[in-house]
């Protein structure tokens, strides 16, 4: 018998070969390939972005670049994602699987920290991102959701990844560490920003999904 997430997987596209591929050299050459979204969250990205017709993305927080992967992958024709890594490290990891990808053209990247890139790069400009994704650090989540906002456009959607923290969230008696803290705050100050309409899904390790008003 299999198990729901099993069953859940065999009904959603798969991602394709050099996903996985990602996804095994990560296993092999990483000591967190738990940071990938993997293929399930992945998939509902690519839906995501391509439902909006994005043709302006940003994602806060690379890593090895699955998650570009997925979200430039749901671009309309001419779009362009941006994508934020804090970690220099990971940069030419980054660029070999973006080129393996066929995408360099859909993708900028940015290494540094966003808090000081993205402005530097948007300026003044306000609606111009259609797609955010903030997979940084957890306790940055709120920094991070008021820097995007300005530069949303009515109708766009921000998608926090992480939310339930392993299920941290649930038991704040037993877990009191300061990623569990920040996350449910950053849950909660969401849940009552009037500036958006909010869905938190039990995708993986938890989404909230931010549709801009």
């Amino acid at each position: 018998m299999v198990t729901p997430q099993e069953y859940i997987e065999q009904h959603t596209t798969p991602v394709g070969k050099v996903l996985d591929d990602i996804e095994r050299w990560a296993h092999l050459h990483t000591s967190q390939p738990q940071m990938l979204c993997g293929p399930y969250e992945g998939r509902l990205l690519t839906l995501l972005c391509r439902s909006l017709q994005a043709r302006c993305a940003v994602e806060i927080g690379t890593f090895v670049g699955y998650s570009t992967i997925c979200i430039a992958s749901g671009l309309a024709d001419g779009g362009v994602l941006h994508t934020f890594e804090a970690n220099e490290e990971c940069e030419q990891h980054i660029r070999r699987h973006i080129a393996a990808a066929g995408l360099d053209g859909r993708i900028e990247v940015h290494i540094g920290d966003a808090n000081a890139l993205i402005p530097a790069l948007l300026g003044d400009k306000t609606g111009v991102v259609d797609f955010a994704f903030i997979d940084g650090g957890k306790r940055q989540n709120r920094q991070f959701y008021e820097l995007i906002m300005p530069y949303m456009r009515r109708g766009g959607l921000i998608v926090i990844d992480n939310t339930m923290w392993g299920g941290k969230v649930l038991d704040l008696d037993r877990h009191r560490d300061p990623d569990t803290i920040c996350i449910d705050d950053f849950n909660n100050y969401v849940n009552g920003d009037s500036r958006v309409e909010n869905v938190m899904l039990s995708v993986r390790d938890g989404m909230m999904i931010c549709s801009v008003l």
